[in-house]
């Protein structure tokens, strides 16, 4: 498995933040981060789609295009969308067996999840976890299909 686009994206990301002088400016930039997100179609503000164990409403759907998987989320609160944001940034456009096989180092190589609630640590694993069910359901879909 070549995993090598998905620590590329990690190390940017760890790059980007190491550069900020204290835990404050890791907030500020998760906030813009989640500010950034595309809006999701409301067509798909369904609960089917939330994303369990976040303490913020988040939702989540995935699809496949030529081979790479694309996350849309929203969420009702900045901090968590950040959270949804740092892993769009690692995830999206990456194939559904690089989901499954690249864990978000990142995170704890950065201190993020430390530096957050319980809640909301939880919250950001969640949302991986549920990147990594979606990407397993495409695989699926895509063995039954040939």
């Amino acid at each position: 498995m070549n995993n090598e686009s998905c620590i590329h994206r990690q190390n940017i990301l760890k790059d980007r933040f190491f550069k900020l002088p204290n835990e404050e400016a890791k907030y500020d930039m998760i906030i813009q981060m989640g500010k950034k997100i595309a809006p999701m179609d409301p067509l798909y503000l369904q609960p089917e789609n939330l994303v369990a164990g976040c303490q913020s409403q988040m939702f989540l759907v995935a699809s496949e295009k030529e081979g790479k998987v694309f996350f849309q989320v929203a969420s009702d609160a900045l901090i968590s969308a950040g959270l949804a944001a740092l892993m769009l940034e690692v995830y999206n456009g990456e194939t559904a067996e690089t989901i499954l096989t690249c864990p978000p180092v990142f995170i704890d190589e950065l201190g993020i999840a430390t530096s957050l609630t319980p809640s909301r640590a939880n919250g950001l694993y969640s949302v991986h976890l549920r990147m990594k069910q979606e990407a397993l359901k495409l695989i699926i879909k895509r063995q039954k299909q040939s």
